[in-house]
């Protein structure tokens, strides 16, 4: 019995998590990968993808529902229609994160290397980096302070039938933060760069300089 129990602790030790490497396939369910935790490619319609902390994934995809990556995990890429993006803490995305209608949001330390883009929903960088550009077309940015962007920044027009275009892009630049490349715009918005920002040129905007942490509250 001692022999047998022994046998079966070594053996639980040892085992390869479950997910190691595997693919995920789902349809109208979620993913959950737990912390630490080594996955393939996560795939789901209809439900979320949660993703712990410290794990991989070689990519996470998602049509109606959202994808949560915990901190100091890594992947690929991330994409979803119709869910929102949460990227924790020191996150590394070896290529492009996008989003068709959801929010983008980047915790300190996240790192994309490729592109960031969306079409409908807010991008929110907290002291992040973004390799490739970000775009949008009705999504407000915030470039949170100490972020920085390499590619530059493009919103551009609506040229949707839906009644999307009523909303007006506001981006904000935070202080210390650090956009490379053109600060492009095809359609109305309201800029705010703070004065310890370190920007392109600007097309089709016009900057408002703001001192302290945030916007004033007549610009909110």
């Amino acid at each position: 019995m001692k022999r047998t129990l022994l046998a079966l602790l070594i053996a639980c030790t040892f085992a390869a998590p479950a997910f190691a490497d595997e693919d995920v396939d789902k349809v109208n369910g979620s993913i959950h990968i737990p912390d630490a935790t080594m996955a393939g490619k996560l795939t789901t319609v209809n439900g979320g993808i949660h993703i712990g902390a410290n794990a991989h994934a070689k990519s996470a995809e998602t049509v109606n529902g959202g994808i949560d990556v915990g901190a100091g995990s890594t992947l690929d890429s991330l994409e979803t229609v119709n869910g929102g993006l949460r990227l924790g803490a020191n996150v590394k995305i070896a290529k492009g994160v996008s989003a068709v209608n959801g929010g983008i949001n980047l915790a300190s330390g996240a790192d994309v290397a490729g592109k960031l883009s969306n079409v409908n929903g807010g991008i929110k960088l907290d002291a992040a980096h973004v390799g490739g550009g970000i775009t949008t077309v009705n999504g407000d940015m915030t470039i949170g302070a100490n972020s920085r962007v390499e590619g530059g920044l493009f919103i551009d027009e609506n040229n949707s039938w839906f009644n999307w275009g009523t909303h007006k892009p506001r981006v904000v630049i935070g202080p210390h933060a650090v956009v490379q490349g053109t600060l492009k715009f095809k359609r109305e918005v309201d800029l705010y760069v703070s004065d310890s920002a370190t920007i392109g040129a600007i097309e089709g905007a016009t900057p408002v300089k703001f001192s302290g942490d945030t916007p004033p509250a007549a610009a909110q």
